[in-house]
């Protein structure tokens, strides 16, 4: 209602129904778009969080996570495993500096949008299109190496 009353204030009052509707619906498909990107890299990366609590939070690192959890499973799930991050590794490389730099700020150093467009020096706007793009192109390259998400 806020979208309606700030951006269509001036409009008639027969057109206030539809406009709101419209809104709405939009709202909607934002939402669930955002929860399906989300979706996509978290389903990816949830698998590597660390399991006990009392490691720190600030020293956590992916990559060393997944070596040292390597130890304990069988061989052929280590190789698995080390194929994943070696794919999920040249992936990341393979995008352009500006979603890279924006997808690792926001989602493996856990910064928030504030924070990524202050040091990235561009809008918030902005950095939600690169991590967008990068999340995108992330999951179509890791499909098309036959990772399933």
């Amino acid at each position: 209602m806020m979208k309606l009353t700030v951006k269509y204030a001036a409009r008639p009052a027969e057109e206030l129904p539809l406009l709101f509707q419209r809104i709405l619906q939009n709202t909607i498909r934002d939402y669930y778009r955002r929860q399906k990107t989300r979706s996509l890299w978290t389903t990816l990366f949830s698998a590597f969080t660390p399991s006990d609590s009392s490691k720190d939070d600030d020293e956590f690192d992916i990559l060393e996570t997944l070596h040292i959890k390597q130890e304990y499973n069988e061989p052929d799930e280590q190789v698995a495993r080390a194929q994943l991050i070696n794919l999920v590794e040249k992936a990341i490389e393979n995008l352009p500096a500006r979603q890279r730099e924006a997808f690792l700020l926001r989602y493996w150093e856990e910064m928030s949008l504030a924070e990524t467009a202050v040091i990235m020096n561009c809008s918030e706007g902005s950095v939600k299109t690169h991590c967008s793009r990068a999340v995108h192109t992330l999951a179509s390259i890791l499909n098309e190496k036959g990772v399933q998400l």
